[in-house]
């Protein structure tokens, strides 16, 4: 294994300077995902590149941070920069590609060269402990074995693909014991047969097979690529699993996206909670995609939105039966039919087996750059499986369509839902001039406002 660089990472936070009120204001935020996902399982997956970019120990420092709150972790590594290395070295003029390899006697030994140096330099990694250090007093147990059952490609169109494998099983039981007494679980690209044969395993592939077995709450792949980039320009953060679909169809991805994607698509569509992928170089991007509300990178989730469209005509009935008992107990403002009727095209919902059970509506004020969330509604049969928030996601993203960059809501019984999700507490002057003057004090609402 050549010398590893220096980490070529960049810093996601500017700090010049301590802050104490942003520090707390900052850690009572994060407590609600720390909560969320302890005793969750997390399958980190990333390439040789990575380790070959020298991001290995600020890697290790974060994924170690997460342990320590209580969240399981199972590591996969990739090897192909290192054994195309050996490779070379040895005056083979084969090289490991990403995607489908006739692996031959001398790769095959070349790859278990490559992952037993990486696999010992990230155990190494783990057991760091100097002082001073975000490993100081850490006590971190990382477990490697023989997990996974593999089974040879074969023959494919003709070709043999020799040492090249695929996941047959993984030992499911061996894995939760070990997770489930806090030790970090580390594979390697590397599969055994019952007969004793090695196979090479694609670590994207074998990641995503680990995922579903364990019906993991996060699938992360940290790539070279910063995600799946806009039009704008932007990263979209958040996919519903069929639009992934549909740009993998479109084929105007980059390759080392689409690869990625693709996987994150199936993890997600076999029962993965959340896919993610992560640029590498960006420093600390796990932790900022996990405890932050955006994330940093593209997050893939089964097509709920399937069941998210816009309102029309036919559904005002619907969603007054979902209004009313919420006018009765007097949480919200009282709406006449021809109102809803007048504004159907501002409103959202949500749809299963043809059962409207959640809604929201969205009015822009585009003089002053605001819009008002109205009537985020989730029926209670619904409630507790991330419905309000697909509404929310889905109303600031038309809001930001439209221009918007703050967002408000007016309540009197859900205000700590909207602080959780990062809107902070704001007056009447801080309103549009056209709501201030509709505002009504005798309903002593409060007013919630987001930064979009």
């Amino acid at each position: 294994m050549t010398d590893t660089p220096e980490p070529d990472t960049y810093s996601a936070l500017d700090a010049p300077e301590f802050a104490p009120a942003q520090f707390v204001r900052w850690f009572r935020e994060v407590a609600p995902y720390v909560h969320a996902f302890r005793g969750k399982t997390f399958v980190v997956a990333f390439g040789g590149e990575l380790v070959q970019a020298g991001a290995l120990n600020a890697l290790v420092q974060d994924i170690s941070l997460l342990s320590s709150l209580g969240i399981r972790l199972l590591l996969i590594h990739g090897s192909e920069p290192q054994v195309n290395e050996q490779l070379r070295l040895k005056g083979y003029s084969q090289q490991l590609t990403r995607g489908l390899n006739i692996v031959d006697a001398a790769m095959l030994e070349c790859a278990k060269e490559a992952a037993g140096e990486i696999r010992l330099d990230i155990e190494a990694a783990f057991s760091q402990g100097l002082p001073n250090t975000p490993m100081s007093h850490s006590h971190v147990r990382v477990v490697s074995g023989n997990f996974v059952t593999a089974r040879p490609l074969g023959v494919i169109g003709g070709v043999d693909y020799r040492h090249a494998g695929v996941a047959r099983k993984l030992d499911q039981d061996a894995l939760k014991f070990a997770l489930s007494h806090d030790s970090i679980v580390l594979m390697s690209p590397l599969g055994f047969s019952p007969t004793g044969e090695a196979f090479t395993l694609d670590m994207a592939d074998l990641a995503t097979a680990a995922a579903i077995a364990l019906r993991a709450e996060k699938l992360i792949f940290l790539t070279g690529s910063s995600g799946v980039v806009e039009e704008s320009g932007g990263i979209d953060t958040e996919l519903a699993r069929a639009d992934a679909d549909a740009l993998l169809a479109g084929g105007a991805l980059d390759e080392e996206t689409a690869f990625y994607l693709g996987f994150a698509s199936k993890a997600v569509k076999r029962g993965v909670a959340r896919a993610h992928l992560l640029p590498y170089d960006l420093d600390g991007s796990v932790l900022l995609e996990v405890f932050t509300h955006d994330g940093v990178g593209t997050m893939v989730v089964e097509d709920t939105l399937d069941d998210l469209r816009p309102a029309t005509m036919d559904d005002v009935g619907a969603i007054i039966r979902l209004i009313e008992p919420l006018e009765a107990d007097g949480t919200l403002v009282p709406r006449a039919r021809g109102e809803i009727e007048r504004d159907v095209e501002k409103y959202t919902v949500l749809e299963h087996d043809s059962v409207i059970y959640g809604c929201a509506a969205l009015y822009v004020h585009p003089d002053e750059k605001m819009a008002e969330m109205a009537c985020l509604i989730v029926h209670p049969d619904w409630q507790g499986e991330g419905e309000g928030e697909i509404l929310l996601r889905h109303i600031e993203g038309r809001a930001r369509a439209a221009g918007v960059k703050r967002l408000f809501v007016l309540t009197t019984r859900t205000s700590h839902w909207f602080i959780k999700r990062g809107f902070t507490p704001g007056g009447i002057s801080d309103l549009p001039r056209s709501k201030q003057a509709t505002y009504n004090p005798s309903r002593n609402s409060l007013i919630f406002i987001k930064r979009l």
